[in-house]
């Protein structure tokens, strides 16, 4: 497997594949490899079907998860061992269309507020001030920051994209409050990792997603509350603010628009502005008798 997996490396960042998708499709690879205990030069198209199964039937992985283990798999047969790759034999599951869980701005209030630690919250407010990925926001430099056009660079983002978002005041003052709080100042990444945080390296996307959780619990929020919750929220509550579809997608990095609308089915602008048709009957307040 090892000279599969160099040779698969190489494929992929020839083509300049982002880092989170060369180390995610590799361990796809190594993973379908494992299951059946056979290099995966071995494995064939009835391979693939049984594994497809499995990842529906036994781990129970959502219908996008199991596209991007396919995804990974075509890679490798096309790409690596330039192997032919039917669809019909292994086509994409069916993708079902989920509305994302909006916090309200109370709830927001609440999730920040309920951060365990200050540095917790600060990515917190950084998530929901800018609709940043969690991936996008572990890799923030310092040098993204321009408090002189009050932008935050982007770089690097999905799809080797590099965009500019807005950078709030209050934002800013937290930013610099918590510059002053880090005991070693660090030289190009603005959420250093380890415990202390003074590693010459950035903090891993398991950290965001943890500040998200704690802070959720803390703060007694029932709903499912991860790092993209608050991208969702970012968007919604422009949206509400009355900000523009195309230039809420811009600030977002969506390529297609159609991605964007779907925060026109979660406003709650939008919701209230058109009343049930319960409310046009008139219904007398006497309760029916019972037999």
């Amino acid at each position: 497997m090892t000279h599969l997996r160099k040779m698969m490396l190489e494929e992929l960042q020839r083509r300049n594949y982002a880092e989170t998708t060369i180390n995610s499709y590799i361990r796809i690879v190594e993973d379908f490899s494992l299951r059946f205990q056979r290099p995966p030069d071995r494995l064939g198209p009835q391979h693939i079907r049984e594994y497809q199964a499995e990842l529906f039937k036994k781990r129970k992985l959502a219908a996008s998860t199991v596209t991007v283990y396919l995804a990974a798999l075509r890679f490798f047969y096309t790409k690596t061992l330039k192997r032919g790759w039917s669809v019909a034999e292994t086509p994409y599951p069916k993708k079902a269309e989920h509305v994302p869980s909006i916090l309200s701005r109370q709830e927001v209030q609440r999730l920040i507020a309920g951060a365990d630690s200050s540095f917790h919250r600060t990515l917190l407010m950084t998530l929901y001030a800018t609709g940043l990925r969690r991936a996008e926001l572990t890799h923030l430099k310092i040098s993204n920051v321009d408090s002189q056009r009050m932008v935050i660079h982007v770089q690097g983002g999905k799809g080797r994209k590099d965009r500019d978002v807005m950078l709030s005041p209050k934002l800013l003052k937290e930013l610099r409050e918590h510059w002053r709080r880090l005991r070693r100042k660090p030289s190009q990444w603005l959420f250093p990792g380890n415990g202390q945080h003074t590693n010459d390296r950035p903090i891993s996307t398991k950290v965001v997603w943890h500040a998200c959780r704690n802070a959720a619990k803390r703060a007694g929020i029932q709903k499912q509350v991860h790092p993209h919750t608050l991208r969702h929220c970012f968007a919604t509550h422009l949206l509400e603010q009355g900000a523009d579809l195309r230039n809420i997608q811009m600030l977002l990095g969506h390529n297609d628009l159609k991605q964007t609308t779907i925060y026109l089915h979660v406003s709650e602008l939008r919701l209230n502005s058109t009343a049930s048709p319960l409310d046009t009957l008139s219904l007398g307040s006497e309760l029916p008798q019972e037999e």
